[in-house]
């Protein structure tokens, strides 16, 4: 896909998912970002959006591969651009997902170094993708102070 940018220069728009996913002890999935854009930082199981998939088949696709967890994609929960670093912009739809109960263990695959159940407060200590706690703020999946640096990745 592609879109024109104010500047009359074409940018190239790929479509991606994310999952917010909590536990029933309210802990948070992430994984850690094998790849480009933003290697080496935790962030919530997502990805591409293949030809001819929808949305929510996607995200259920990209955490069974990221983290070998079955979910239910569940309400879009935001939209945000992100740029892809050579010129072009992600176009990420993020939703509410749940796994059954209790959740199993996840275990890192394909794209994802490694995947992990965090709690609130053990988000403090991460390095985490680009805004990631402004959204699960925003979301109502954290509280809106007192969890992780303030302005900081948030």
């Amino acid at each position: 896909m592609t879109a024109h940018h104010s500047n009359g220069r074409q940018v190239r728009r790929r479509v991606g998912v994310g999952a917010v996913i909590t536990d029933e002890h309210r802990r948070l999935l992430l994984v850690l970002r094998r790849n480009e854009p933003q290697a080496g930082t935790w962030s919530i199981p997502g990805g591409k959006v293949e030809a001819g998939e929808t949305l929510c088949a996607a995200v259920e696709r990209e955490v069974l591969e990221e983290t070998g967890l079955r979910v239910t994609c569940g309400d879009e929960l935001w939209v945000v651009d992100l740029p892809d670093g050579v010129g072009g912009v992600y176009e990420v739809h993020d939703f509410a997902a749940t796994t059954p109960l209790p959740a199993a263990r996840p275990r890192a695959a394909d794209d994802a170094a490694d995947a992990r159940w965090f709690t609130a407060s053990e988000l403090e200590s991460l390095t985490l993708t680009d805004g990631l706690l402004t959204f699960l703020r925003r979301a109502g999946v954290l509280p809106a102070d007192g969890v992780g640096p303030s302005g900081g990745v948030g």
